[in-house]
């Protein structure tokens, strides 16, 4: 599972995450505009929206009470309702959300492709005590796949559909299972062979080569999201020593920002090796500090909105949540609520703070 999550303080709860929805909220809502031909999703349990249903893991969620606000009902979303991509497929002018891949079907596939998986990871190994998982490795194996869809449904011309793929939008979120389920797991040995700063080069090194092989097969346009305050989830806090008065475990934020760190270098390095290509990165702790008011109506930060499971931090199956799901921004033990998944996505898309997207926000992306 994963953390694009606000960093909430016990004082300040109300003060959630500096996202500026309601003042973007009418044109989002009334733009008709279809901003790219297509987009593709790659990550984890945050993006993942039902390519798990049918593998072996814990990391799924096709039951209620998730999906409770979703208009069809559970779905594989780790959430009460849309996630992150959903939100950001609005927001760009598509019509409904991108479909998963484990169920899209024909010439959906020229829409996009949600390839997310719930418990994957950038290293093949992270997330395997949860069981199946698709690897950002094989997501990019599926990618390669749909691509030569493409070039069939596009005359079986190699040339035009990359230049259809061209103009779509790419957005990876990855790499807060590497933490999660890896670096930060006492039953894992990386401690022992890594420090924090020589894991997050590791990471580092191979997610530059996975986008670099994202452009090998046609991304042009390609917006990356930083790890989000992992020392903040319900789960990190009920089994770590929170700090100060954050209230959240500092060292373990501390451990991933050395992640985040390296994100701008790696973004300006590929806007200056890969021809004719796009880099931007969505930095989530920007968007995830306190101190506008905009999501004033949140005011419950520390606790899941579900009853969950100790074991795995997701939502006891057919379990009561919640039922002012609003004021909450967690919703099991690693993953906000869709009202933050909105407000999230809807930064991610147009930055309200220059510290939220480098160089440009996804809005501006996509007109590139």
């Amino acid at each position: 599972m994963a953390g694009l999550l606000p960093r909430i303080t016990t004082s300040a709860m109300a003060m959630a995450i500096v996202i500026t929805v309601l003042s973007i909220s009418n044109e989002l809502a009334v733009s008709a505009l279809r901003h790219a031909q297509c987009m593709f999703f790659f990550g984890d349990s945050q993006f993942d929206n039902g390519n798990n249903n049918d593998l072996a893991t814990l990391a799924k969620v096709n039951y209620r009470p998730y999906g409770i606000d979703f208009p069809s009902g559970p779905t594989g979303r780790f959430a009460n309702g849309r996630n992150v991509p959903d939100y950001l497929a609005e927001f760009l002018g598509f019509p409904t959300s991108i479909q998963p891949f484990a169920s899209v079907r024909g010439s959906e596939i020229l829409n996009g492709v949600n390839y997310a998986s719930g418990g994957a990871g950038i290293l093949d190994e992270t997330g395997i005590l949860l069981g199946d998982r698709i690897t950002m490795n094989e997501q990019l194996q599926n990618h390669r796949t749909v691509v030569g869809r493409i070039a069939a449904l596009r005359g079986r011309n190699p040339t035009a559909a990359k230049e259809y793929l061209s103009k779509c939008v790419y957005v990876v979120n990855i790499g807060s299972n590497d933490y999660l389920n890896n670096y930060l797991l006492p039953t894992y040995p990386t401690r022992f062979f890594f420090t924090p700063d020589s894991f997050a080069q590791r990471l580092i090194v191979s997610l530059s080569q996975q986008l670099r092989e994202l452009y090998s097969l046609g991304a042009r346009k390609t917006a990356v999201f930083g790890i989000g305050y992992l020392g903040c989830l319900p789960q990190t806090v009920a089994t770590g020593t929170p700090g100060n008065a954050t209230g959240c475990v500092d060292n373990v934020n501390a451990i991933v920002q050395l992640f985040n760190d390296r994100m701008k270098p790696l973004i300006d390095d590929l806007n200056r090796s890969q021809r004719n290509a796009k880099y931007t990165y969505i930095n989530i702790t920007s968007i995830s500090s306190p101190g506008d008011p905009a999501l004033a109506g949140i005011r419950v930060a520390n606790v899941a909105c579900c009853p969950v499971s100790p074991q795995t931090g997701l939502c006891l199956r057919d379990s009561i949540p919640c039922n002012n799901r609003d004021e909450y921004t967690f919703w099991d033990n690693f993953h906000p609520t869709s009202i933050v998944n909105r407000a999230a996505a809807a930064r991610a898309f147009r930055a309200a703070l220059f510290t939220d997207a480098y160089p440009v926000d996804i809005r501006q992306l996509a007109r590139q």
